[in-house]
């Protein structure tokens, strides 16, 4: 009957029984990675203030007449170093009141961190040691929540969890959308105060005031992802919409390569050297260009810095980085990405100091204004503390449109075990008209191939279809489980035991081994991470540090492990007709 019922649904109905199925899925496979990304995000967002005040002896200093010159500030952090240490950039004090900040390559770091050492402009003491993450330097405590962010401190590998939470987000949201739209009251209830009807009105409610946020957050991180990112840079790039680089080559016959907008909250690559013109493709390969000496000059900085200022560049917050090799010129970077964004650059012969090339913000592309813009709303820099509360506000928000959500499907989870084809993915698709069937194949092949994680986590979803339903019929429940439905969950956990007692020992045994897996990459990210950043053997951990990073493995390892075993549950002990869910 459900079968015959699906396939003889209206072209409407038919449609929103597929969202509907779709919305589920994401809602109990996906929405976990989605509330990882998200809490973490306002974690972010919200700590530049907190990173201020825990590291404010080494971010500023107390002004003592004039400052000295820069020369002499970069002598001081060679001096502490070390004389034979490679300066990777140089970030003058912006204030009166803060650090000139020095930052050197240093091969036992991780990838894309800088040790930053910091010099007050007046005494020339060392008032900070410490390693910074990016081009935007963060400092150890923001770049711990934005590798977690990111990509759950695993590297490149838990960065296909993020993009996995980005492919699926705006598909959620506008799907949650077009389902309200099909089946709002209407009529205006009164506004429930408990049960379903209660989470039901706060999720829809919380879903159409952050849908627009939703889809911003989607689609900007979707940029910053492994697999789709690369097939958005290809887009942009077939396009000309990339952001305009400064010409650092020497050769006037060089082009510049582009400008990495992301490169503020992702592995800090030099795509100068990355990028290749396609002539370069036919052309035989030119002799590689001789190194520079290891280091400028500490003179130099100053005669670099004055012409920067000379020509035009005047935002307080400046970047200089010195040439990569004899054919190149000094680069000197705006970056203050605050509204209004001040991000020119000028590169700077090294012979005679001229300016070689001078990019302005203001005669940007206005795709590459709104991708920087977009980057930076992204990340809470552009409007200050009111960006960073908005973000805050849909982070927050979005947990709990996930948590409401969650509670929709505990409180109405089916008690009829009679299987229901026509509430798969599959049946659903079958249930559509001819035309339809068509266009949403088409759809999902398009989708599958720009954004690689959605196909292949949509198969996954198939998959268990397949494996969900094989079977038509299955044994009724008896009359404890019913009345289990209307005790406490642990009620519910005891009753689902007493009847399906095969299927909680598998389940038992899948959380058993799920938690040692999420354990030990925990252990690992979390022990291998203070290792890395303190360089402390874990021989001689202090007792504290044993206990403190313990019960920080525990912690995760309960929250993660409880997260991912919400599909664990479904698959095993989930009822096998959802119509309302």
């Amino acid at each position: 009957m459900a079968l015959s019922a699906a396939h003889s649904a209206a072209p409407r109905g038919a449609v929103l029984n597929l969202l509907r199925r779709l919305h589920f899925y994401i809602g109990l496979f996906v929405a976990p990675f989605i509330f990882v990304a998200a809490l973490s995000g306002t974690l972010y967002v919200l700590t530049p203030q907190l990173e201020n005040l825990i590291y404010a002896d080494a971010l500023t200093a107390e002004p003592q007449g004039n400052a000295q010159p820069l020369s002499a500030q970069i002598s001081a952090a060679r001096a502490y170093a070390g004389e034979n240490q490679h300066i990777y950039a140089v970030r003058p004090a912006p204030d009166a009141t803060d650090t000139t900040r020095v930052q050197f390559s240093d091969p036992a770091l991780g990838a894309s961190q800088s040790r930053a050492i910091f010099i007050d402009p007046y005494s020339l003491k060392v008032k900070g040691d410490m390693p910074v993450y990016g081009t935007s330097g963060v400092l150890p405590l923001r770049t711990t929540l934005d590798l977690l962010h990111s990509s759950l401190l695993l590297g490149d590998f838990g960065r296909n969890y993020s993009e996995l939470a980005a492919s699926w987000l705006w598909v959620a949201a506008l799907g949650g959308v077009v389902l309200w739209l099909g089946t709002r009251p209407k009529r205006k209830l009164k506004q429930p105060r408990k049960g379903f009807a209660f989470s039901r009105h706060w999720h829809v409610t919380l879903g159409l005031t952050l849908v627009v946020g939703l889809v911003f957050f989607s689609v900007t991180g979707l940029t910053w992802s492994q697999w789709a990112g690369g097939n958005i840079d290809r887009m942009r790039t077939e396009l000309n919409w990339l952001t305009p680089q400064v010409n650092t080559s020497l050769n006037s016959e060089a082009p510049a390569a582009p400008a990495d907008p992301h490169a503020d909250h992702m592995p800090d690559m030099d795509m100068s050297d990355m990028s290749m013109p396609m002539s370069a493709m036919t052309k035989p390969a030119a002799a590689a260009a001789k190194p520079m000496p290891n280091n400028a000059a500490d003179s130099d900085w100053d005669r670099v810095l004055n012409a920067a200022r000379q020509d035009g560049l005047s935002a307080s917050k400046l970047e200089l980085r010195q040439p990569k090799s004899v054919d190149k010129a000094w680069a000197v970077t705006e970056i203050d990405r605050s509204w209004p964004t001040r991000v020119d650059a000028v590169s700077v012969n090294p012979q005679d100091f001229s300016v070689v090339d001078h990019v302005y913000f203001d005669r940007f592309p206005l795709v590459a204004k709104l991708t920087r813009w977009g980057v930076d709303a992204h990340m809470g820099v552009l409007f200050g503390l009111p960006n960073q509360l908005l973000l805050a506000f849909f982070g927050l928000g979005l947990c709990s449109m996930i948590g409401f959500g969650y509670r929709m499907w505990w409180i109405r989870r089916p008690r009829d075990v009679d299987a229901s084809p026509a509430q798969t993915l599959t049946e659903t698709w079958v249930a559509l008209p001819h035309y339809a069937k068509g266009a949403w194949l088409m759809l999902a092949l398009a989708l599958g191939y720009a954004l690689p994680l959605m196909g292949a986590s949509l198969l996954a979803f198939l998959g268990v279809d397949i494996l969900r339903w094989r079977k038509q019929q299955r044994a009724p429940l008896d009359e404890a489980a019913l009345l289990a439905s209307q005790q406490s969950p642990l009620g519910i956990i005891r009753a689902r035991f007493a009847v399906k007692r095969k299927e909680m020992r598998y389940f038992l045994r899948g959380l058993f081994i799920l938690a040692l897996i999420v354990g030990t990459v925990m252990s690992n990210a979390i022990i291998g991470g203070v290792i890395d950043q303190y360089g402390i053997p874990f021989s001689h951990w202090s007792l504290t540090m044993y206990i403190t990073q313990g019960f920080m493995i525990a912690l995760y390892t309960t929250v993660f492990t409880a997260l991912t075993s919400i599909p664990l549950w479904y698959f095993f002990l989930g009822e096998k007709d959802d119509s309302r869910g």
